[in-house]
């Protein structure tokens, strides 16, 4: 029993004695990994600052700047990690972690399918330049400002104010109509006059009118002007013309200017802008009739 517990003591002094060999033969190892480790650290937070800079002046959206710059960082880190396993000649070990990490990336990649997709298509849009921060859009059944574009959505603001988070895969994947890539618009304006009005008179009315409201220097060539239909209580003419505007707000603005306007030239001139009118018409003889009827029917007390 004794030889046993001696033989056991002997064992545990034997290995801990080449523990203690193979740290003090890796000593140097160690030190210089450390090193390394430490270097890399400081390194990667200033390769952050660097990156980030940089990244700012190309792309507006602080989340991927910030995405880009910790990308950066993070591979500086990792490139540490691999060199301090190969100071310490631990190359086995290295080949697991590679294996174990491309099996964990495969299945937390099919878990976040859906998040990952607004990720990726939030870097898309973040680096499109068709569509910023401050564009007036519409898409997805939603119009309005575009106050942030992150790395899971597009947030746009309302005319109401209301804030709309679409998800970015749907911005990717579906049209964008954004009024703000270009610095003209066109609106169109429909109206009536009554059958009686001087159809000349009110095609040049309403250039002239135009024309002054939002300051044209010649009517005949910035506006058109068509009579569209006989209706059913005026004849019905559109009007189109362009402005300068880049959101729906100022279209809207500029749309009721010129009704203002259109309507004022109107009344000035004695136009009728009629509203529907349905006219009833009854034959005489059963008007009589009805007459007859009424009065033949004996009176109740």
């Amino acid at each position: 029993m004794q030889l046993q517990i001696e033989s056991s003591i002997q064992l545990i002094t034997d290995k801990l004695q080449s523990w203690l060999d193979a740290f003090v033969s890796n000593l140097p190892n160690l030190g210089l990994a450390f090193i390394v480790l430490l270097v890399s650290y400081f390194l990667s937070k200033y390769i952050y600052k660097i990156v980030l800079k940089i990244i700012s002046t190309r792309v507006e959206q602080p989340s991927l700047q910030r995405l880009v710059a910790r990308a950066a960082s993070v591979g500086i880190v990792v490139a540490a990690l691999v060199l301090v396993l190969a100071i310490l000649n631990l190359n086995q070990a290295l080949t697991s972690m590679l294996t174990g990490a491309g099996v964990s990336g495969l299945v937390i990649g099919l878990a976040l399918q859906g998040t990952l997709s607004n990720t990726f298509s939030g870097i898309v849009l973040s680096v499109r330049k068709n569509i910023q921060i401050g564009n007036w859009i519409k898409s997805n059944g939603y119009e309005g400002e575009v106050v942030d574009i992150n790395l899971r959505n597009t947030v746009v603001k309302e005319a109401d104010n209301n804030i709309v988070l679409i998800p970015n895969k749907m911005m990717v994947e579906n049209p964008i109509k954004n009024f703000s890539t270009t610095t003209k618009t066109r609106i169109t304006l429909l109206c009536g006059v009554g059958y009686e009005s001087d159809l000349d008179k009110v095609e040049r009315l309403t250039r002239e009118t135009l024309a002054s409201s939002f300051d044209k220097d010649d009517p005949e060539s910035n506006i058109e002007f068509y009579y569209t239909e006989f209706g059913d209580s005026s004849i019905n003419f559109m009007s189109r013309f362009w402005i300068e505007a880049q959101s729906g707000l100022e279209k809207l603005r500029a749309k009721s200017k010129a009704i203002i306007a259109l309507k004022k030239a109107f009344d000035r001139e004695d136009i009728n802008i009629p509203f529907p009118i349905r006219t009833l018409q009854f034959d005489k003889p059963a008007v009589m009739n009805l007459t007859e009827t009424v009065e033949a029917k004996p009176s109740q007390n």
